[in-house]
């Protein structure tokens, strides 16, 4: 028998493609109950902020801008000033505009975005239980001109870089909440101050290291599943069984143990898994009752779908090219990155595939019109789920 699959585009979405417009619409809302700077009432100034941002994001998506000055040239083109931007905008307004604007009002357009979007059921529906959330972060070289992004690392000691600190909906895949910082920021520093009280994280070994923190998590009512170093040592206090479902999972062996060589962290679950050739340590301050070892071992595998993530947003969507280099240009151009991202995925009900990027990008150049992109879309998603079926 032949299973059916569902449409997953929503029609009136396609019918009304305007991606830019309905980001504009987000941005206007929020700047309105948001105190923006008193340069953009100035009567002398021609651009606007939401024009600036939607140039700007229109720049994320568009293949054949790589440069400012291509962006701002593209201004001066009909369609774009009727789709995009009201009017001409000039490399210096551009350039200017980056230092007025506060990252911030992006980042409430993202967090409302988030609220929209839901994956798919899950094939465990265990995995929606607590909200479980992969975390880490993915670095952007910086040019050697952006002397604020310097953090001495590589032989020179002259590297620069920016980073995205990154905590992503595994259920639903998508990114919750972002973080832009220099390169050179602790990671578990940037972490700790986005606590919140009931939150589920997963994480690789850095964030398992520092056994205090693990404290502090638990402090804060965050529960977490953290791979730990082979090095780390570990004081069992009790063994647990290890059901026929564990050790499909991998899971060779659990326990109560304590952290460190003087034992000072509190009492928490070890499960030991080897899969595919991997030897894998992770601890969780849940019990076995809670959260089965296989589960545990589930998630960490979810952990994966960050790093994912990461790969798409720099290779598809195309984030590669600084169009502002100073501390808040680059966290806009970040922010507006992941808002394009989120809603490229609430457009088409899934993160898009580079087929489906290339169809929207040729909506965008004008090659492809409406219907031929929205026909495309479907056909691709179409096929996607055949195979995804397949598979399964």
């Amino acid at each position: 028998m032949v299973q059916q699959i569902e449409p997953v585009v929503n029609e009136c979405q396609l019918q009304r493609w305007r991606l830019v417009e309905d980001f504009r619409q987000r941005i206007e809302s929020v700047a309105a109950a948001a105190n923006v700077h008193g340069s953009w009432s100035d009567p002398r100034r021609r651009v606007l902020y939401a024009d600036y941002l939607s140039l700007f994001l229109f720049g994320l998506l568009n293949p054949t801008v790589r440069t400012m000055r291509g962006l701002c040239a593209s201004s001066r083109l009909q369609r774009v000033q009727e789709e995009i931007c009201s009017q001409q905008v000039s490399l210096g307004s551009f350039s200017e505009a980056q230092h007025l604007l506060d990252p911030m009002l992006l980042e409430k357009v993202f967090a409302e975005l988030t609220k929209e979007i839901h994956g798919a059921t899950p094939t465990d529906p265990r995995l929606q239980v607590h909200g479980w959330m992969a975390h880490d972060g993915t670095l952007w070289r910086a040019l050697p001109r952006m002397n604020w992004a310097l953090y001495g690392a590589g032989r020179s000691g002259q590297s620069r870089g920016v980073k995205l600190h990154l905590s992503f909906h595994i259920a639903d895949d998508k990114p919750i909440r972002g973080t832009i910082r220099r390169g050179k920021d602790c990671e578990r520093t940037t972490w700790r101050e986005r606590w919140q009280a009931g939150d589920a994280y997963i994480g690789d070994r850095y964030f398992g290291e520092d056994h205090g923190l693990l404290d502090q998590l638990s402090q804060q009512k965050c529960l977490y599943v953290l791979r730990l170093r082979e090095q780390t040592t570990i004081t069992v206090e009790e063994e647990l069984p290890v059901s026929p479902a564990d050790q499909a999972a991998g899971v060779v062996r659990q326990a109560w143990v304590r952290l460190g060589v003087r034992s000072r962290s509190g009492r928490l679950r070890v499960v030991w898994v080897e899969a595919e050739g991997h030897k894998l340590i992770l601890v969780t301050n849940l019990g076995s009752q809670e959260l089965p070892a296989e589960l545990v071992s589930l998630l960490y595998r979810k952990r994966w779908q960050v790093e994912l993530f990461f790969r798409w947003i720099k290779c598809i969507l195309g984030c590669r090219h600084w169009l502002a280099e100073s501390p808040e240009g680059v966290a806009l151009q970040i922010y507006l990155a992941l808002i394009a991202a989120l809603l490229l995925q609430l457009y088409t009900g899934r993160r898009p595939s580079k087929r489906m990027m290339e169809l929207i990008q040729f909506y965008l150049l004008g090659v492809a019109t409406l219907e031929e992109m929205t026909t495309g879309l479907e056909r691709e998603m179409q096929r996607l789920g055949k195979a995804k079926n397949k598979k399964s």
